[in-house]
């Protein structure tokens, strides 16, 4: 590999679009990805994602746009020849082959030498921790072990690119946690690049190097899941990933906001124009609780409406005293719960620190 080949995207996606009538699955989809690199595509149903995957692995033809690999043009090149293996939602494994000759079906069909073949699957059956079951017939495992066998088979030809089409959907929560960190850590041992559809964005998070985030066709946001999650491009990512709560508010100043009948200090708000509407938002762990005065920044009465427990944290749903135009949501610990000794009906305030507002333009849907 040469230097340039090392600081070149690997693949590199410009223009792609894709309609079906009247219909716009893909509309001018730009997108580079490093070589090594573990990227998901994330969004809801609908909203190009896998359409996007399927134009990559030549399954389905884009009607305008480019798309390489290895700095090679295969926009127009069948899916033989764009070195990559994929797994899907369904696995896709032959019911009649044993899980051997359902890893080996594509060193098979390349008329790889038989002792090879033999040495290959035995290595992969080893690295996804069945060594024993390769007699096995697919409808004699598990769901895991079966999405397991599928991984191995994309990975026994050594492609350069793999392709995972909503993976783990299937499977349990358990199974899927699992199976998520194992895809992962293998991912980074063997290196290989990796783009992987799914609508999950806990699972995107944990797994990603890069999110991209789509909606209708386009690409909302690219960036580390720590940048997505912390300072989502728009209202949609900001809703999408995570939780968020949003309020109607009035830009006063550089960091005033006017919310209801309340004023905000608010460090994420620039760049608009005094007078024009905005969407508030903030995530429910970033409301402060305890401690509180009430002269302190965005500092609020509230009233706890509800209280929902959730396992590890309680998800308080706060009414405040003065007007805001809506109700807030904020995320506590259980212990910080028990120690403020959290009840229904109770009065307390709360603050919204001013780095956690985050102003989106009142147009961006949210």
């Amino acid at each position: 590999m040469t230097d340039a080949d090392a600081t070149s995207p690997f693949l590199r996606v410009r223009g792609l679009s894709k309609r079906y009538g009247s219909f716009r699955a893909l509309e001018a989809i730009d997108l580079d990805v490093a070589r090594g690199e573990f990227v998901c595509f994330l969004g809801p149903s609908g909203c190009g994602k896998t359409t996007l995957l399927r134009m990559i692995a030549g399954l389905d033809r884009q009607d305008e746009g480019r798309i390489e690999l290895g700095s090679v043009d295969v926009s127009t090149a069948p899916p033989a020849d764009r070195d990559f293996g994929i797994v899907f939602q369904s696995y896709a494994l032959f019911p009649n082959l044993t899980v051997e000759a359902n890893i080996a079906y594509g060193l098979v069909n390349r008329r790889t030498q038989r002792a090879r073949v033999k040495a290959r699957v035995a290595e992969l059956l080893a690295l996804i921790g069945l060594p024993e079951q390769g007699d096995k017939y697919p409808g004699q495992l598990s769901g895991g072990q079966q999405q397991r066998v599928a991984l191995a088979r994309a990975l026994a030809t050594s492609p350069s690119l793999l392709l995972l089409d909503e993976p783990l959907s299937a499977l349990d929560a358990k199974v899927r946690t699992r199976l998520r960190e194992e895809i992962r850590l293998l991912q980074k041992r063997l290196g290989i690049t990796t783009i992987m559809v799914t609508h999950d964005q806990e699972e995107a998070l944990a797994m990603a190097d890069r999110v991209v985030v789509m909606n209708r066709g386009r690409i909302e946001q690219v960036g580390t899941p720590e940048a997505i999650y912390r300072d989502p491009a728009s209202a949609f990512v900001a809703d999408f990933i995570g939780a968020m709560t949003f309020l109607d508010a009035t830009v006063e100043g550089e960091h005033a906001l006017r919310v209801g009948a309340v004023d905000l200090v608010c460090e994420g708000g620039r760049g608009f124009i005094p007078g024009s509407p905005i969407r508030l938002g903030l995530r429910p762990e970033e409301i402060r609780v305890g401690n509180v005065a009430p002269g302190d920044v965005n500092a609020l009465e509230v009233r706890v409406r509800s209280l929902e427990f959730l396992g590890s944290f309680y998800r308080a749903r706060l009414e405040p005293s003065r007007d805001l135009g809506g109700g807030l949501v904020a995320d506590l610990s259980a212990n910080l719960s028990g120690d403020l000794g959290l009840a229904e009906g109770q009065y307390l305030y709360v603050s919204l620190p001013p780095k956690a507002l985050r102003a989106f333009p009142q147009t961006s849907a949210a």
